[in-house]
């Protein structure tokens, strides 16, 4: 029997993405394997956005190589991307879980089930009628996942899941983080917040200008970091 194929690891090698004059990734190499999620960190505008859209395959490097379970090009039938504004259809909440299914060829006799399991591991049991644009911030990204969570992916890549939310919502997008990775999902997402990180993370990813500063096992990472860049970020200084 042939071996079912994986996306994992993830690895972009060498990877540049160039936009115009502008140099967003420069020779990012960096692999994310099995196991507990992966938290991209960085100031703004370091290439977390862009790293995360390049490993989902959605922005074609301007140089080096991207492969998933050893392959290039792979249709993303594997992973999913949550991003940090997701939009809603105009629906109510179990329709857009529906419409994740149906897209992902989910037999119609099986959605409506599959789509109680999504809104319950999400934390939305009850939310099934609700209209999904006058859902709270924080309960449409948790929709927004339910979504993502449709094809059953082996990848989850979110951006900044927890961004402009309150204390509560953040919680609450933490713990479907936690019952995710529970499940196996490879988790990889990117955060402004180093309590998230220190919470959540396995391995830390520091980007900085486009570059990956700092790659490591995220209580080592935070009990003693390597380099300068990595020891100023940490201490709240401006890395520019």
């Amino acid at each position: 029997m042939l071996a079912p194929e994986t996306d994992l690891p993830l690895e972009l090698r060498d990877v540049s993405v160039r936009a115009g004059a502008t140099q967003i990734l420069d020779g990012v190499t960096v692999a994310f394997s099995p196991g507990a999620p992966t938290v991209l960190i960085g100031p703004n505008g370091s290439g977390k956005t862009t790293l995360l859209r390049t490993a989902m395959g959605l922005i074609e490097p301007s140089g080096g190589r991207v492969t998933w379970g050893g392959r290039e090009r792979v249709p993303p039938m594997r992973r999913a991307i949550v991003f940090q504004r997701p939009a809603m259809l105009r629906r109510s909440a179990a329709a857009n879980v529906e419409y994740a299914l149906s897209s992902a060829d989910v037999p119609r006799a099986q959605r409506p089930k599959r789509v109680e399991e999504l809104l319950a591991l999400v934390g939305l049991s009850g939310f099934d009628a609700r209209a999904a644009r006058r859902m709270s911030g924080g309960e449409q990204q948790r929709l927004a996942l339910a979504r993502a969570l449709a094809r059953e992916p082996e990848v989850l890549l979110l951006d900044e899941p927890t961004a402009s939310l309150d204390p509560a919502a953040t919680k609450a997008i933490e713990d479907v983080v936690r019952a995710v990775a529970a499940r196996g999902i490879k988790i990889v997402m990117s955060t402004h917040d180093l309590g998230e990180a220190r919470r959540l993370a396995g391995d830390v990813v520091l980007l900085h200008r486009g570059r990956v500063i700092e790659h490591g096992p995220a209580d080592e990472f935070f009990a003693a970091p390597k380099t300068e860049d990595a020891r100023r970020f940490m201490a709240g200084e401006l890395l520019i």
